[in-house]
């Protein structure tokens, strides 16, 4: 029986996560304003075969087709009242794939809403972090991935929401751009006040995903690792930052060029490391062999 994820980077092991899906998707035939969730339950061979491809690549961790699968994301599409069903089934579908061995981490991504300006309550935030939690964990996640946050609040709550509600592990993840005053999210927090955010709020492994590339992530992860001197830190990299060429986003950056910059991001605090947009399995299987090099 596998150990926890926090027991097992204790233990002193890097850990690979997958890459990406929303791009993985897109080459399936994810059409503009398709609901992705909604493959759970009508492609999900697809589906399945996205998770397979990351377990096949060397991935320890898998995540889920649930990024934008909130009540708020799926009210966009009229599917608000199959928000349990979408998400249960995106967590079994990864599940299937992970088997025992590896471990399987939700995604939940943020919902759109803007607690400052009034779009929503604290309430219906924690309600619906709570309703998508609670399906992914039924669905049979071993963790909460709570990724490409930008609010303080948000987060938090999230994060409240998953580790009151569930038994799971419960990750979270912040999305940084580089600018004048250094790297921060859209809300303007900068990775050492979203590190104390989302550990003050309870998570038990935090991180910097999308955004970036490898090379921009190791300064973040050395930032957090400066704030949080022992928790596990995850980073998920894009394939280099995009260009927008004839109306499509190419990420420049291929699988030994980011694999070439995973030691470094190790030696700034990083426990668990894979990819986010444009990465492939090529790539997590190049960070998998640059991972094993460093054992």
């Amino acid at each position: 029986m596998k150990q926890s994820i926090l027991k097992t980077v204790e233990s002193g092991r890097i850990l690979v996560s997958d890459g990406a899906w929303g791009t993985f998707l897109q080459q399936k035939g994810l059409q503009p304003g398709q609901c992705p969730e909604l493959w759970c339950v009508e492609r999900r061979a697809d589906v399945l075969d996205i998770a397979r491809s990351y377990v096949e690549a060397g991935a320890d961790l898998i995540e889920t087709n649930s990024f934008g699968g909130s009540r708020f994301k799926l009210d966009h599409y009229g599917l608000g009242e199959r928000t349990s069903e979408l998400n249960e089934a995106a967590a079994r579908i990864s599940r299937d794939a992970a088997g025992d061995e590896k471990w399987v981490i939700a995604s939940i991504g943020p919902t759109g809403k803007i607690l400052v300006a009034g779009e929503v309550t604290e309430a219906e935030l924690y309600a619906a972090f709570t309703e998508q939690a609670l399906a992914l964990a039924k669905g049979g996640a071993d963790a909460l991935c709570i990724e490409t946050m930008s609010a303080a609040d948000e987060a938090a709550i999230a994060i409240r929401a998953a580790r009151e509600n569930t038994e799971c592990e419960v990750i979270c993840t912040f999305t940084f751009q580089p600018g004048t005053r250094g790297c921060r999210t859209i809300m303007g927090l900068s990775p050492t006040q979203a590190t104390e955010a989302a550990v003050e709020a309870g998570a038990q492994i935090i991180g910097a995903n999308c955004g970036n590339g490898m090379e921009q992530m190791i300064g973040i992860v050395k930032e957090m690792r400066s704030v949080e001197g022992t928790m596990p830190i995850l980073v998920q990299a894009n394939a280099g930052l995009p260009k927008h060429v004839n109306g499509a986003d190419l990420y420049p950056e291929g699988p030994e060029e980011m694999a070439g910059r995973i030691k470094a991001v190790v030696e700034a605090g990083a426990n668990i490391v894979g990819g986010c947009c444009g990465t492939t399995p090529a790539h997590i299987q190049a960070i998998r062999k640059a991972v094993d090099a460093l054992a």
